[in-house]
C-alpha cells in the first residue's frame, strides 16, 4: 500500500531543545547582533569579517549539538509515511537524525558558496569548519556562508510548494510563520487535509483548521505520532 505523504514544516523552534539559539526570542541571537550587520549582502559587503566570525561560531556551536527526539521522532515516522521535511533552520539536524527528504529553505551553515555564485555549493567539514577572508572557489572569488540572508531569493521555494500541494497530511513545528515565503506554505495546504502546528506557545493565524499541539518539538512529535 502507497503511503500517505506527510509534509513537515520546520523553523527555529524544532532545533531549540538542542540548544542552538533561536534568533527571535528574547535571549536569542538578535539580541546580540543587527540583521543588517550578519544576515544581509550589502552587511558583508561592509564587513565580511564579522559576518564570516559570525558564522564560523554558529558552525561550531553546531558541531557540539546533538539531534533532539523531535528529530529522531520525525526520522521515524518514515517507516509510515513518506516524510518530507521542510526546513527554515540552516542546522543540519534533521540530517543528523536519519532523514531522508530534506528541503533547506535558507540554505545550510555546513556549506559554502562564493559571492558570485550562489548556487554552487562547497562541504565545510567538522575538521575545519570555518570560513576565512581569502578563502576563495577554484574561480578566484571569495567564500561566504550558503545562507540565504535578508533581501535575496530563496530558490528552494518552488519544490516546497510542490510538495505542500501533493500532501496528505502537513504538520508545523516551532515556527512563527512571520517570516516569507516560508510562512506562505500554508496558502498551498489543500482544503479538507489535517494540519497539525507544534508550538508552546500560541501561533496567529488566518486557518481554524489547524490543531495545535502545545508543546515543545520532541514531546510535540510524540504526540503527533499517537494522534497520526
Amino acid at each position: 500500500m502507497e503511503k500517505k505523504k506527510l509534509v513537515i514544516l520546520t523553523g527555529a523552534g524544532m532545533s531549540a531543545e538542542s540548544g542552538i539559539s533561536t534568533f527571535r526570542d528574547s535571549d536569542g541571537l538578535w539580541e546580540h547582533y543587527r540583521v543588517e550587520d550578519v544576515a544581509t549582502p550589502e552587511g558583508f559587503a561592509r564587513n565580511p569579517q564579522l559576518v564570516l566570525d559570525f558564522y564560523n561560531q554558529r558552525r561550531r556551536e553546531l558541531l557540539k549539538t546533538h539531534p533532539n527526539n523531535g528529530h529522531l521522532g520525525l526520522a521515524k515516522l518514515e517507516e509510515r509515511y513518506d516524510v518530507r521535511i521542510i526546513t527554515q533552520n540552516i542546522d543540519n539536524l534533521h540530517e543528523r537524525a536519519g532523514s531522508s527528504h530534506i528541503i533547506h529553505l535558507h540554505g545550510e551553515l555546513m556549506k559554502a558558496c562564493s559571492v558570485r555564485d550562489l548556487n554552487t555549493t562547497y562541504d565545510l567539514s567538522p575538521e575545519h569548519p570555518d570560513i576565512h577572508l581569502g578563502d576563495k572557489d577554484p574561480y578566484g572569488d571569495q567564500l561566504r556562508p550558503f545562507v540565504v540572508w535578508f533581501g535575496e531569493p530563496v530558490p528552494m521555494i518552488e519544490p516546497a510548494i510542490r510538495e505542500v500541494e501533493s500532501s496528505d497530511i502537513f504538520v508545523i513545528i516551532g515556527t512563527s510563520l512571520n517570516v516569507y515565503p516560508a510562512a506562505g506554505l500554508l496558502n498551498y495546504v489543500r482544503r479538507g487535509q489535517p494540519i497539525y502546528l507544534i508550538d508552546p506557545k500560541e501561533v496567529p493565524t488566518y486557518r481554524r483548521d489547524i490543531e495545535h499541539i502545545q508543546c515543545g518539538a520532541s514531546e510535540g512529535v510524540k504526540k503527533l505520532n499517537e494522534l497520526l
